[in-house]
């Protein structure tokens, strides 16, 4: 008797969920604790340690960042994790993957500075106190200019971060489809689309 065919996964696979649930977690952190310590007095333990947080983060961040394009391209050509596309309009499928494609190029500027400010500083720095970032050479001259554009592209992150999120709730609560529980790592009360 031959196999029965896999239904489509309506939902992501585990390994998806947490790599996007820890970049969104590191955007939140990442944002608000430099806009926490820019208030804290220079030197201070506390300021020091929420920088080191930052950078700590900043690195998770990066790595992240490598793992979710190649495991999103794997996931998607295997027919045991490929999610099957939201029911959605044409245009709103073209929103939404222009909002996901600008958050990517967002989050890999954002990295890329964040290194660059960071050398250019010409300080060693350390990944959860675990190892030190091998120094790469920055130009000093720069570092003004790399920390605003890294305070800018933070800015234009968070905003259309905000903006994603707005959208899921939207989704979830207004259009009452499965765009939202697609990426919850706990099924809710509401069962998916395919479960009714």
């Amino acid at each position: 008797m031959p196999a029965k065919p896999a239904s489509p996964r309506q939902r992501y696979d585990a390994f998806s969920m947490t790599l996007h649930w820890i970049t969104a977690l590191s955007v939140i952190f990442l944002f608000a604790s430099a806009h926490i310590w820019e208030q804290l007095e220079k030197g201070t333990p506390l300021r020091k340690g929420l920088q080191a947080w930052h950078i700590s983060f900043g690195i998770l961040l990066a790595l992240v960042m490598i793992v979710r394009p190649l495991w999103r391209i794997y996931s998607q050509r295997n027919s045991q994790l490929a999610v099957t596309p939201a029911e959605n309009s044409v245009a709103m499928r073209v929103m939404a993957h222009a909002v996901h494609g600008a958050l990517y190029l967002l989050l890999f500027l954002q990295v890329a500075l964040g290194f660059m400010f960071r050398w250019s500083q010409q300080e060693p720095f350390q990944f959860f106190g675990l190892f030190n970032i091998p120094l790469i050479y920055v130009d000093p001259a720069l570092r003004h200019t790399l920390g605003g554009l890294h305070n800018n592209v933070a800015w234009a992150l968070i905003v259309l971060a905000g903006a994603h999120a707005l959208a899921a709730l939207f989704h979830h609560y207004v259009m009452r489809d499965n765009v939202l529980r697609r990426m919850l790592p706990l099924r809710d009360s509401v069962p998916l689309r395919e479960d009714k």
